[in-house]
């Protein structure tokens, strides 16, 4: 059953429930309920614009009462001496007792605080933000990737001490839907080997795979506990896309690789209740201005940039293709049949819609800078065959002496390709033909990012060069950073993509051997070297990225935290790193 429009506005109308519109000084008091209320989960705010934002918050109670009062105040003073919004409001049951209140009339540009009041119970103070209608800069930190049972969310906690931050953009994978062991209730789940070991185990009211609304509402419940998060939210408002995990692992428009509808029902009905539960949780806006059914949606910062948060997972995404399919009996690879159908024009990721209303919102835009908040690479990703394949068995499951076997295969091709490579780089005239081809017989890393989705990545690379457009890409997903310049297939340069590593989530060095600095670090510039487009990688460590634009350049710096097994933590600026790209320019400057 295809996820319609329809159950989209049934989906937002429930939010809808919660959203309240504030337009300034209603008087406040009526807060008082017959029972007792924490608020356990802090406050977040989100979806600023130049003249609104939303602020949230849940309130927890001691007994289930259909709704519950509260009270809010707005100030721009921290000891709220003047309030410039307030009011009384109800929420309800049926929405996890999640508040959202929608601030009208305030001021471009302007820092605000907020609480929340019920039954003599004050909420942590929180601390937003609107967008300047002429900004000088805008400076983003961007997230990706978020699993609890593999660390605490450090990166969360050290951007939250970025005073100048404007705006925190969150890629998706907020959340993770898996439990804490696979089905034979032993072998530990993805990413949870260590959780018991470290604090982090899932609770038992929420330690299996989430189905059901009141499974996703319980993970989101727990993931706000995190101190990081917290943090994060209470100082710096966010704007969100989901990605697959909020649904489940490699989701597509009609289903996902972590599903299965014999065993665990209608994915529809699924993925309604994860959407459900997201919206309750995040501080977004249920409708976006101009098209009432979907999350894609943009916000101008003046004239100086304009970020598009794009959908690239439920609205249109065919599903991924897989290289599996084409091995024959013989192990034997149907090459022609894998081009025909990843070059196929039908195959989309956003869709047409979305896909029409994006170049729309490019054309008409204004802004010195066009920015796609998305949750995958868009740079092309090809790697040696060879390498493909070694890499992809590291992924399996492998003893030990299998695992080191591979290994030592894995450095062996390596160092031999990069010799290759950088002989076909200075011209060499001896090499042999089948030398040329182990490196020049490549097949994209991921299928599931936008190498899988050729067509349309071209389209959307067209349309950036005929507007004349200065591009720039964020992405997630890989749990890995990456610097690209992005080209379309005739060699054009179109624009560059900035990609952030994962909060927590395990990356490369997690199957790859890269447990040290040296091999991580030697294993990173021999990719860079083979993959033609690819100018910075970081394979190895956690974090979160940094982009300040100005009206010339916009510099990009990528942050590790050198652990996150505790909340004791610190920056490792070893291996800190800043690129910067040119007004104008479709090449990257490493700093």
């Amino acid at each position: 059953m295809r996820f319609s429009r329809r159950d989209f506005i049934k989906m937002s109308a429930l939010s809808f429930c919660s959203l309240v519109v504030s337009t300034g000084i209603s008087g406040c008091g009526n807060d008082s309920n017959p029972t007792k209320i924490e608020f356990l989960h802090g406050v977040a705010s989100g979806d600023p614009t130049q003249n609104s934002v939303i602020i949230w918050t849940r309130l927890t109670p001691d007994s289930q009462l259909n709704s519950l009062n509260f009270s809010y105040e707005v100030s721009k003073y921290k000891d709220f001496s003047t309030l410039v919004h307030s009011g009384d409001a109800k929420t309800k049951k049926e929405q996890d007792y999640t508040v959202k209140i929608d601030l009208q009339n305030l001021e471009a540009g302007t820092v605000y605080y907020y609480r929340f009041k019920a039954n003599g119970k004050i909420s942590v103070v929180g601390r937003t933000k609107t967008i300047s209608s002429n900004p000088n800069s805008v400076k983003i930190a961007v997230f990706s990737c978020s699993n609890y049972p593999n660390g605490y969310f450090n990166s969360y906690m050290e951007a939250s001490k970025i005073e100048d931050l404007d705006i925190a953009v969150h890629l998706g994978d907020y959340i993770y839907e898996y439990g804490m062991y696979e089905s034979d209730g032993i072998t530990p789940a993805y990413a949870t080997k260590n959780a018991i070991a470290i604090g982090r185990a899932l609770p038992s009211d929420n330690n299996t795979e989430l189905l059901t609304l009141d499974d996703y509402r319980k993970r989101y419940a727990l993931y706000r506990t995190d101190e990081g998060l917290f943090a994060l939210h209470k100082n710096v408002p966010f704007i969100t896309i989901w990605d697959d995990h909020e649904i489940a692992n490699d989701t597509y428009k009609d289903g996902a690789e972590n599903h299965d509808s014999l065993t665990e029902g209608d994915f529809n009905t699924r993925k309604l209740a994860a959407l459900q539960a997201y919206f309750e949780w995040l501080p977004i806006r249920p409708y976006a201005e101009g098209n009432n059914e979907v999350i894609y949606r943009s916000f101008e910062f003046g004239d100086l940039l304009t970020l598009h948060m794009l959908d690239t997972r439920v609205i249109g995404r065919d599903k991924q293709l897989s290289y599996s399919d084409y091995f024959d009996s013989y192990g034997n690879f149907d090459s022609a049949t894998f081009s025909a159908d990843l070059t196929n024009t039908s195959r989309t990721m956003m869709g047409a819609e979305q896909l029409s209303w994006l170049q729309g919102k490019l054309a008409s835009s204004t802004s010195n800078w066009q920015v796609l908040g998305q949750q995958v690479l868009m740079g092309k990703m090809f790697l040696p065959a060879e390498l493909l394949t070694s890499i992809s068995q590291l992924e399996g499951e492998l003893t030990t002496e299998q695992k080191n076997s591979l290994l030592i295969q894995l450095n062996q091709q390596v160092t031999e390709l990069v010799t290759i490579k950088t002989r076909i780089l200075s011209g060499d005239t001896t090499l042999t033909n089948e030398e040329k081809a182990r490196v020049n017989t490549t097949l994209p890393y991921n299928l599931d990012a936008w190498d899988g989705y050729f067509y349309e990545r071209e389209v959307l690379f067209g349309t950036v060069l005929s507007l004349n457009k200065n591009l720039v890409v964020l992405a997630g997903d890989t749990h890995n950073s990456w610097a690209n310049e992005l080209k379309d297939s005739n060699g054009n340069a179109v624009g560059v993509e900035f990609a952030v590593t994962s909060v927590t989530s395990p990356g490369m060095e997690d199957y790859a051997g890269l447990s040290t600095l040296e091999t991580a670090v030697a294993f990173e510039n021999a990719i860079t070297l083979l993959i033609d487009d690819l100018k910075y990688t970081n394979l190895n460590q956690r974090g979160f990225m940094t982009l300040t634009f100005t009206s010339s350049e916009v510099n990009t710096t990528w942050y590790y935290i050198d652990n996150y097994d505790s909340t004791t933590y610190s920056l490792d600026t070893t291996r800190q790193k800043e690129l910067k790209n040119i007004l104008g320019n479709k090449t990257l400057e490493i700093l």
